[in-house]
């Protein structure tokens, strides 16, 4: 390292919104399945407590050493359904229980209330389903994701109709509370093991018994760069910027991770590269967009423009470390993004141009807010096409909708920090219900036959 790059990197910590996002301490709690659901319970909680004691003390302790803000501190899980399969009962004793753990250690959030259902569903899985939104109303701490399909597999539709079901349920429950249950949950096709950021991280049961996985973030620092280039720029010399920063920013992340994972005494995962905005202002990915040469995100232009963004900083991350994992790219999410909120505000963004964006982002239709009125039936319809479209192009897509229970359809949902706030966004209401309603599972596409 000489003195320029540590200026530079200064500078983007002070000035351009560069952080890292999460450090997150995946669990595996396979050992700790009984028959007996307190004592499973019992297990769980020492588990996790033994093992994430001393997270939070050592992100403060690097925050210090290096001066890079490291913004939460999360746990995530073997999905709980698995925990369910074997020791029946409530399920919502081990969320109440991983609740529970989370305030002890003094993480931000704990993932892995989660099931994967992409091809049926066992017993343990549909409790832990239909138990997500009082799960979810009841505690604080606590994050859930569904996987419904993959490519390998096909789309479960049957999950995807019980899906826009508990959806709207997470919202009724907790509606006298900005329906944060919603926010707390994420429908997934082709979910990956090794993914820090929450709603959706879960502990795969590929990964060590604890394992260290890092999410970078930094779409601030990508604009400041784009925006030191002349308007007239070629869009490879744009990409090739995109490349540089995300190099600079990933080895961040890999100094972290690694750093974090040696004074724990776990493996080092992977560094999740996917630029994460958050509502401040200079920290968008819209933003980025609109360095390029839009006006606003949403107009035509967007997808080509967020596609270039995503391929370099995938390409970018990969120099830069031998660990990127994760979701790695950019994300989309309304509520969490000044540029998205704005442009959504203004009319400039809607349903069906986040649907073509998330064809080439990292996840999905993320943080959107739909009228409180919106049927169960268009909730799963959405899933469905989002699934459609991770399983074609064998990425992983979500869906996190909060439908605006009590709210009128020009209002708006605003839970502060992070999570941000949005406007209910205007949905087509044609009924879907007969396709929802046959239920089965639609193929695995021809690309799963990789063999």
């Amino acid at each position: 390292m000489n003195m320029n790059d540590i200026l530079e990197t200064l500078n983007m910590i002070e000035n351009e919104n560069l952080d890292i996002r999460t450090i997150t301490m995946g669990i595996s709690l396979v050992d700790c399945a009984d028959g007996d659901i307190d004592l499973a319970c019992e297990k769980v909680y020492k588990k996790i407590t033994r093992s994430a004691k001393d997270l939070v003390a050592t992100g403060e302790q690097i925050e210090r050493k290096y001066g890079i803000p490291i913004v939460n501190k999360r746990i995530s899980v073997t999905p709980i359904s698995q925990l369910v399969a074997a020791s029946g009962g409530n399920p919502i004793k081990y969320a109440k229980t991983l609740d529970k753990a989370a305030k002890d250690v003094g993480v931000n959030f704990i993932g892995g209330y989660s099931a994967l259902v992409h091809k049926g569903m066992s017993a343990g899985d549909l409790a832990l389903i239909e138990s997500i939104p009082e799960a979810l109303a009841q505690t604080d701490h606590v994050c859930s994701s569904v996987n419904i399909g993959s490519t390998r597999a096909g789309i479960n539709m049957d999950a995807v109709r019980l899906m826009g079901n508990i959806v709207r349920e997470c919202a009724v429950l907790t509606q006298d509370n900005m329906c944060v249950g919603a926010t707390k949950l994420v429908v997934f096709c082709n979910a990956v093991e090794d993914n820090p950021f929450m709603a959706g991280a879960f502990h795969g049961v590929g990964e060590p018994d604890v394992v260290i996985n890092v999410g970078v973030s930094g779409p601030g620092v990508v604009r400041a760069a784009l925006a030191k280039l002349p308007k007239d720029a070629p869009l490879e010399v744009v990409a090739e910027e995109i490349k540089r920063t995300a190099f600079k920013i990933t080895r961040m992340g890999q100094l972290v991770g690694t750093e974090a994972a040696e004074t724990l005494s776990v493996p080092f995962g992977i560094v999740d590269i996917s630029l994460a905005p958050t509502p401040a202002v200079g920290d968008s990915v819209a933003h980025i967009l609109e360095e390029i040469g839009l006006d606003q995100v949403g107009a035509y232009g967007t997808v080509a423009t967020l596609a270039m963004l995503n391929d370099a900083v995938k390409k970018g991350g990969v120099m830069a470390s031998s660990s990127v994992g994760g979701l790695s790219g950019a994300f989309i999410p309304v509520s969490e993004d000044a540029g998205m909120i704005a442009a959504v505000e203004q009319g400039n963004l809607n349903i069906e141009m986040l649907t073509a964006m998330t064809a080439v982002c990292s996840v999905g239709l993320d943080m959107i807010v739909v009228p409180g009125d919106t049927t169960a039936e268009v909730i799963s319809a959405i899933i469905a096409d989002e699934a459609a479209i991770g399983m074609i192009n064998s990425k992983t897509t979500a869906v996190r909708l909060i439908p605006a229970i009590g709210v009128s359809d020009e209002g708006e949902l605003d839970w502060g920090g992070l999570f941000g706030k949005a406007k209910v966004m205007p949905l087509n209401t044609t009924k879907p219900d007969m396709f929802v309603h046959r239920g089965g599972r639609i193929p695995a596409p021809i690309q799963s036959l990789k063999n």
